[in-house]
């Protein structure tokens, strides 16, 4: 069945299934608190407690190995105790941590509180996205994690909105008010799980690994391949925004601009542009086609630091466009080759794994991307752009090894 004779997954921008606009909902109001804080949480920590940037970044850090740590056990939690039941109770405790961060006077408070958040908030993110491979069924996975991405990128646009005001004020009471914010839509997305229907438990076999997705090497080679094509995000959110502040004659407000820009494009034409990539090999495919426009959107970037102001915004909003079509049309791919390969029964513990590409990338990426685009400039950029073609590239191929590999691994009921 190819794409086009999918019946329709919305009606006037809202998803027809019950279920799965339930799960719509949650998102939009567990990122739309989430926007607000991120908005405004690293200028609290700095501006009103008083702890310097290094303090403050070492405190995330605590945060992003504990989400990397949780995410496979918490998806097999899921799979194995109902994943309905274990996304509310993470969903519950993400709820009532948003907000104690906002009390920490000391560095190291701000890391537990932060790590015990990301420890409820990684693992419902993990369970979550095995409840949305079950309920988008009937070749919708893709294209309904399209939709979930506009909806999220659309809540988080909305929640920075928030945030921006408590950054005018600029007093502890609206910082404080922000995180609390949070605490009440969390809660919210925490009720709303309730309402989903209840997902069988996985009943493990005898002889069956406990956490299988580890012994599948063609999955694991895959989340690796899908993991380093998402340098590119990393790219565009931290490499362009000291790029332009370092090596071009751009305003720094073309940083928001363009973040603006971002936003807007996927929030319009995510969906669209995820039609095509709802198998595995389909998936690898658009992986190509996104790396190709993502390379000239990088190889136009890097144009920005030969001229002037006009030359430098004209090449960076150029540039921008073009990377996030490519940036959409990966999304896809990617989806459709974490999804398409894995167990139907076991989607929780596969998506956690394949969630670890991104959350490792986000421990080591930093300082790999200021190295290209900051030290090395355009040709930085340029060498970027090759290794994205090359990553995609090789997913093609690998992306056949694992499905023909799939019954080897006792994976019987993927939708590959």
């Amino acid at each position: 069945m190819t794409a086009t004779t999918h019946p329709p997954l919305t009606h006037r921008g809202i998803p027809v299934d019950r279920d799965l606009r339930i799960l719509a909902l949650g998102s939009f109001a567990n990122r739309f608190g989430a926007g607000a804080v991120l908005t405004t949480s690293a200028l609290y920590f700095t501006r009103q407690v008083g702890f310097s940037a290094t303090e403050v970044a070492l405190a995330m850090s605590v945060s992003a190995i504990v989400g990397i740590v949780v995410q496979v056990p918490a998806g097999h939690l899921g799979d194995s105790k109902g994943p309905r039941k274990v996304l509310t109770a993470f969903m519950a405790g993400a709820a009532v941590f948003s907000a104690p961060p906002v009390l920490a006077t000391t560095p190291w408070m701000l890391a537990v509180l932060l790590g015990v958040l990301a420890f409820f908030e990684r693992g419902a993110g993990a369970v979550n996205q095995g409840v949305i491979a079950q309920l988008a069924t009937g070749g919708r996975g893709v294209l309904f994690k399209a939709y979930l991405r506009a909806v999220t990128n659309t809540a988080l646009g909305l929640g920075s909105v928030f945030g921006g005001a408590a950054l005018v004020i600029d007093q502890r009471w609206a910082y404080v008010g922000v995180f609390l914010l949070n605490a009440v839509f969390t809660g919210f997305a925490a009720w709303n799980t309730t309402r989903l229907p209840h997902l069988a438990p996985h009943t493990r076999a005898e002889g069956e690994p406990r956490l299988a997705v580890i012994r599948d090497w063609p999955y694991v080679v895959i989340t690796v391949i899908t993991g380093l094509f998402s340098l590119h995000f990393f790219v565009m959110e931290l490499g362009l925004a000291l790029f332009v502040s370092a090596r071009t004659a751009a305003p720094p407000v073309m940083v928001a601009i363009l973040l603006i820009l971002n936003t807007a494009a996927v929030a319009l034409f995510q969906v669209r542009l995820s039609r095509r990539a709802d198998s595995v090999e389909a998936g690898a495919r658009a992986l190509v086609r996104g790396a190709w426009w993502i390379a000239g959107g990088f190889a136009v970037v890097g144009l920005a630091e030969r001229g002037n102001e006009w030359v430098a915004i004209a090449a960076l909003v150029a540039g921008s466009l073009v990377h996030v079509v490519g940036e959409m049309i990966g999304s896809g791919g990617q989806w459709g080759l974490q999804m398409g390969l894995a167990p139907h029964e076991r989607q929780g513990q596969y998506q956690g794994f394949a969630g670890l590409g991104f959350s490792v990338l986000a421990v080591v990426a930093p300082p790999v991307v200021t190295w290209f685009c900051v030290d090395r400039g355009e040709a930085g950029w340029l060498m970027l752009a090759a290794f994205m073609v090359v990553i995609a590239l090789v997913s093609v191929p690998a992306a056949r090894w694992a499905l023909r590999s799939r019954a080897r691994y006792g994976v019987t009921t993927h939708s590959g």
